[in-house]
């Protein structure tokens, strides 16, 4: 009868055995390939806010995403929503800074709510705009890719986004977009707007703002699907605007999209080197949902990496 002792005493043998004679095979071992070794690597990232839900629910704070990303998604990269910055104070700053450091974590984007360049109402202006300083300092610091702004303002008493921003208005918000830009661009990263909320949703008037900016350090990030208007529209606006953008948001519904790899390849056709970053919004289930985003995405860019179509479903 064989044992486990008696099976290990075997194995032992027949390892030692082995380790004796040269192995045969050696030298008839083929080189990996040139192609292998040009593999870049995945520019995989999520947005904090994903866990909305775990932080609202005191269960997630901004180092617990850090070490979601580097060890549970096995991610390079950490995309920051500023509702994980509890603190723009130094000391909690450089804790992140330090952190950061530790976890080999890079930022490729901050995108700032509450801190939008066009006031109304009741909003500060001085406010809005000490914050915008303020993260610009942080985004340096921090060694970040890019830091989102919405354009603002909020459009009250009946305005609708497709109207556009008042000549006034877009006045002000170019002017404050090339002051921030100037700093992004003399410190090595970007700023911008996002297909988020307000006229930026509509790219007629989104391209009227990145022509009139018209800075190398300015750009935006692209949230898929956040177009106004049809589906077809979204489409045709995420290639339209595929050339000026510098991170993206692809949020549940495009990674359910048996055309997300097309939806993604506007970007890849114009040349695009920054992050493709998920973003999830259901506050349920976060850690699952997240994962199954990621997977879709990272099948993606898997596939072209390896020259395939990334397709999600090809066909035998």
């Amino acid at each position: 009868m064989i044992t486990r002792r008696n099976f290990l005493k075997q194995s032992a043998l027949g390892a030692t055995a082995m380790m004796a004679v040269p192995f045969a095979g050696a030298a008839a071992m083929p080189a990996v390939s040139d192609s292998h070794n040009a593999l870049k690597p995945l520019r995989i990232s999520m947005l904090s806010y994903s866990f909305h839900g775990l932080v609202n629910a005191g269960m997630m704070d901004i180092f617990h995403f850090f070490e979601t990303c580097k060890y549970r998604y096995h991610l390079g990269a950490a995309d920051l929503w500023n509702g994980m910055i509890t603190s723009t104070e130094d000391k909690f700053i450089n804790k992140v800074a330090s952190a950061l450091e530790d976890y080999q974590l890079f930022v490729p984007n901050i995108a700032v709510d509450g801190a939008h360049i066009m006031h109304s109402g009741n909003e500060d202006p001085a406010k809005l705009r000490a914050l915008q300083d303020r993260y610009m300092q942080i985004a340096k610091l921090w060694g970040v890719g890019f830091i989102r702004f919405d354009a603002g303002p909020q459009m009250h008493n009946g305005r609708k986004d497709v109207e556009g921003w008042t000549n006034q208005e877009f006045d002000f918000i170019v002017k404050r977009y090339r002051e921030l830009a100037q700093y992004a661009h003399d410190n090595g990263f970007k700023v911008g707007a996002e297909v988020h909320w307000g006229p930026e949703r509509c790219w007629i008037h989104m391209e009227k703002l990145i022509k009139a900016v018209d800075h190398p350090g300015f750009g935006i990030c692209m949230h898929f699907g956040g177009w106004s208007g049809t589906y077809e529209e979204n489409l045709a606006a995420e290639k339209a605007a595929a050339k000026y953008v510098c991170h993206t948001h692809i949020p549940w519904d495009c990674c359910e999209d048996i055309n997300l790899p097309k939806r993604l390849a506007v970007l890849r056709d114009v040349g695009y080197t920054g992050y493709y970053s998920v973003e999830q919004h259901s506050a349920q289930n976060e850690y699952n949902l997240v994962e199954a985003q990621l997977g879709k995405v990272r099948a993606v860019l898997t596939s072209w990496n390896k020259g395939g179509s990334g397709e999600l479903y090809p066909k035998k």
